[in-house]
């Protein structure tokens, strides 16, 4: 019987669908983060020190109190956690949403995404290479969205999935 790519030839057949299983011993990044916990410990102290930064107060200057843990939560479903965000809050339609017309910056981009990263230092995250690249991909894939989003002209698609973002993860070429 033929298997993946020709004749088993006495090798172990191959499913298609065995290839898309994913491994289960590998967490989510969303675990191997540390869980919600960590997401709000995260989100609280980078909000605490957006406050006094140059670039990026202004921006955040009328942000609600509960905006680092909306945040938090939809990170964590972006990461593999609970589905949260869409159930709560409205899903990626929403999170687009907020950033329409705030007309944001390559800079501020930057600066989000550095001081970010340099929170996470600060409170201890994982900083192992494998960790660091999916979250480094997540975040530069995410905040060039936004930066999209918040431009003249753009619009929400109210069917817009949820990312999910996991290990080595490949988008493909932006396509708008």
């Amino acid at each position: 019987m033929p298997g993946v790519g020709g004749p088993c030839r006495g090798k172990k057949r191959l499913d298609a669908i065995e290839l898309v299983v994913a491994d289960k011993s590998v967490p989510t990044l969303f675990e191997w983060l540390g869980g919600m916990p960590a997401l709000d410990r995260l989100m609280s102290r980078f909000y605490e020190r957006v406050k006094d930064d140059p670039i990026l107060a202004p921006i955040f200057a009328n942000m609600s109190g509960d905006h680092p843990h909306h945040v938090a939560v939809f990170l964590a479903e972006v990461l593999g956690g609970p589905t949260g965000y869409s159930e709560q809050f409205g899903g990626h339609p929403r999170m687009i949403q907020r950033h329409l017309n705030r007309h944001l910056t390559q800079v501020q981009r930057r600066q989000w995404v550095s001081l970010l990263l340099d929170t996470a230092d600060q409170i201890g995250m994982p900083d192992d290479p494998e960790f660091r690249s999916a979250l480094v991909g997540y975040l530069e894939w995410g905040s060039r969205l936004a930066v999209i989003n918040s431009q003249p002209g753009a619009s929400v698609d109210q069917k817009a999935p949820m990312p999910k973002w996991g290990w080595g993860e490949v988008k493909g070429p932006y396509k708008g």
